[in-house]
């Protein structure tokens, strides 16, 4: 697995908090992926469309320009920040198909996310879950740099129509599954099943014998190493970005949405007054 240092943390940590987003530390690691609020996220026409209007909340665009703002490429009050686009369901590699239960989908749906563009064009993702109680509605529960979601459900849109776009964390890899075919979205993808994409029983196999026995529950996972792991021969990705993600923690939610950004490696987060904070090693790509 990649390691992650206290190092970046604490430089995470210390550059937020000097924007004022963040205003405490307590440490705590991330679930394995694929873990969602308790309600259980949807991706109907009306979860997509109270999706997009939880991202238009007031609450939610003062953290946004807060966001932006936080490395001082804009000022707090112009930010401006607008949501742009329709919000889409995110999908993560389902730990039931790893490990070969019958019926088992490729991917699991974590969380619906939408896209928030600066003044300055900067993008960032918005990621939503239900609200846990009788009351019901959606909350945003991270925000995260990029547009990688929106960008990803595009491209799988158009290379395969009605298929299932979802991301492999362990390694990064953003892949679109119709019927029998499973084809890569970016260069992480590519590396792990060739241009031309793979079948899924072949998916199935590559992803079994990877991950297997390193599920939640077992020795793996126990001994804490759970949240990532590294193929030995994998390339390092020149020129790699981080990405941020600063999560609500908001009726809990918030370790549960930020184990699907995981990506490659365990990685610490910083919990801190209502946000959470943490940096994921990204190659950023146009799919």
């Amino acid at each position: 697995m990649i390691r992650r240092t206290a190092r970046t943390a604490r430089s995470t940590a210390a550059a937020l908090a000097a924007t004022g987003i963040l205003t405490g530390a307590a440490l705590l690691t991330v679930a394995a992926p694929g873990a969602a609020a308790a309600t259980g996220p949807t991706a109907g026409p009306s979860a997509l469309a109270a999706a997009r209007q939880a991202a238009t909340e007031p609450a939610a665009l003062d953290t946004l320009a807060r966001f932006f703002a936080r490395e001082g490429a804009v000022t707090r009050s112009a930010a401006a920040p607008r949501i742009e686009g329709a919000a889409v369901p995110v999908h993560t590699l389902d730990p039931d198909f790893v490990a070969g239960k019958p019926g088992a989908s490729v991917a699991r749906l974590d969380y619906l996310a939408t896209t928030a563009v600066s003044s300055d064009g900067r993008k960032a993702s918005l990621w939503t879950l239900p609200k846990e109680g009788k009351e019901g509605g959606w909350q945003v529960v991270n925000i995260a740099t990029g547009d990688d979601e929106t960008r990803y459900a595009a491209a799988g849109a158009r290379k395969l129509p009605g298929g299932t776009v979802f991301r492999e964390p362990q390694v990064d890899a953003w892949y679109v599954q119709k019927g029998t075919k499973v084809l890569p979205l970016d260069q992480d993808a590519v590396r792990a099943v060739g241009a031309r994409g793979t079948t899924l029983a072949a998916y199935r196999t590559r992803v079994r014998e990877a991950y297997g026995d390193k599920l939640p529950g077992s020795g793996y996972a126990r001994s804490g190493k759970a949240g990532g792991y590294s193929p030995p021969a994998a390339p390092a990705h020149d020129g790699p970005e981080r990405r941020t993600v600063a999560a609500s923690t908001a009726s809990g939610t918030a370790p549960a949405a930020a184990s699907a950004a995981a990506g490659a490696g365990a990685l610490v987060v910083l919990g801190l007054g209502g946000l959470t904070v943490l940096r994921n090693r990204r190659h950023r790509e146009n799919p």
